[in-house]
C-alpha cells in the first residue's frame, strides 16, 4: 500500500487568486455577502432541464416551474442559483437582487453520445453583465475528442469575463473514450486531472465530482494510491490550485450520504458545494430542511 502523503490543503483567499478587481468584488459579494456569509459557497443549479431533459422533474412535478427552485434559493439561503438565460429572463425578474445569479452559458443536450461531448454557448458574458450575475458557469469535457475546440471556445469566454470583471466557474468534467479506457469519468485519475486542467486554463471556482477509489485501469501512481474519501477529495483540491471548489451533488441521494458528502468536502478543503437535484427533487419543506442541515455542516467551515 502506498504511503499516505495527502495532507489537507488551505482553501486560498481572494487576495491569493490573481483577481481583477471585478472579479474580486463579485466573489466577495457571492462568498461574504449571501449565503452563511463566511466563506463557504452553496448553489443551487437549475441547468438539468437542458442537459438532462424534462425527466430529472418527473419526481417532483412542482420544480418543472422555475419559479420552484428560485423560491427554494431564496428561502433556504443559498449563495446564487445558476441556469441558463431562457430561464434567468423568464424567470428571474422578480427574484433579481434576492439571490445572486450564476449564469450558465453553455450546455448540451444528453441525446447524442458523449463519446465527442461539447457544449457551444448559450448564452456571453455580456448577457450575465445586463442580468446583474455575479458570475457565470462555463462547462468543460476534459479529454473528450472535441477538447481543442472546447479550450478554444473556454479560452474567448474567459477573455470577456476578465474584460468586464466577472468570475468564470468551471464545471470541469471528464469525458470521452479515452477517460473511459482509463478507469472512467468520475475515477481518481480523471477528476484529479480535471481539477488541474481548471486551473491552469484560469477557472476561478471549479465544480467537480467526488472522486472514486483508484481504478485498475488509471495511469500510474493511481492504481497504487489506496486513499480513503476524504484524502482523495483533498489531493483533488490540491491540484486545483488557487482554484476554489465545488463539489457536485450528482443524482438524488437519502440524506445521511448526502450529508457525509457534505462533510468529506469541506474537511477535505473545498470551498463549498452545487447541490441541485438532491435538493429540488424533493417536496419543498423537505428540501428546506435538508438544506438547513447541510448549511449547518457548513457553518463549521467557515474561514
Amino acid at each position: 500500500m502506498a504511503t499516505r502523503t495527502v495532507t489537507k490543503p488551505n482553501r486560498p483567499g481572494l487576495d491569493e487568486m490573481g483577481l481583477s478587481q471585478g472579479k474580486k468584488a463579485r466573489l466577495y459579494s457571492l462568498i461574504y455577502e449571501h449565503g452563511l456569509k463566511n466563506g463557504t459557497l452553496l448553489l443551487l443549479p437549475i441547468d438539468q432541464g437542458l442537459e438532462h431533459g424534462p425527466i430529472d422533474f418527473f419526481d417532483n412535478p412542482e420544480s418543472m416551474d422555475p419559479d420552484f427552485q428560485y423560491r427554494l434559493a431564496v428561502e433556504g439561503g443559498f449563495n446564487g442559483i445558476a441556469l441558463h438565460i431562457g430561464l434567468a429572463e423568464k424567470y428571474g425578474g422578480k427574484y433579481a437582487g434576492r439571490v445572486p445569479l450564476i449564469l450558465k452559458l453553455n450546455g448540451k443536450t444528453a441525446i447524442p453520445s458523449d463519446d465527442e461531448a461539447f457544449s457551444p454557448l448559450t448564452g456571453t458574458v455580456e448577457d450575465a453583465v445586463r442580468l446583474g450575475a455575479l458570475a457565470v458557469g462555463y462547462t468543460l469535457f476534459v479529454g473528450s475528442p472535441r477538447q481543442d475546440e472546447d479550450f478554444n471556445q473556454f479560452n474567448e469566454l474567459r477573455y470577456d469575463a476578465e474584460r468586464l470583471g466577472m468570475p468564470v466557474i468551471v464545471w470541469s468534467y471528464p469525458r470521452g473514450r479515452e477517460i473511459e479506457s482509463k478507469g472512467g469519468r468520475d475515477s481518481y485519475y480523471a477528476v484529479d486531472y480535471a481539477a488541474r486542467v481548471a486551473c491552469e486554463l484560469g477557472a476561478d471556482v471549479v465544480k467537480l465530482n467526488m472522486p472514486k477509489p483508484s481504478h485498475e485501469k488509471n495511469p500510474k501512481p493511481y492504481p497504487s494510491l489506496q486513499h480513503s474519501d476524504e484524502e482523495r477529495m483533498a489531493k483533488v483540491v490540491r491540484s486545483s490550485g488557487r482554484t476554489l471548489v465545488l463539489v457536485s451533488g450528482g443524482s438524488k441521494m437519502g440524506d445521511e450520504d448526502l450529508l457525509a458528502k457534505v462533510g468529506i468536502a469541506m474537511r477535505a478543503g473545498s470551498t463549498g458545494l452545487i447541490f441541485g437535484r438532491n435538493m429540488w427533487q424533493r417536496p419543498f419543506d423537505k428540501a428546506l430542511d435538508i438544506t438547513k442541515k447541510v448549511k449547518e455542516i457548513l457553518a463549521r467551515h467557515g474561514a
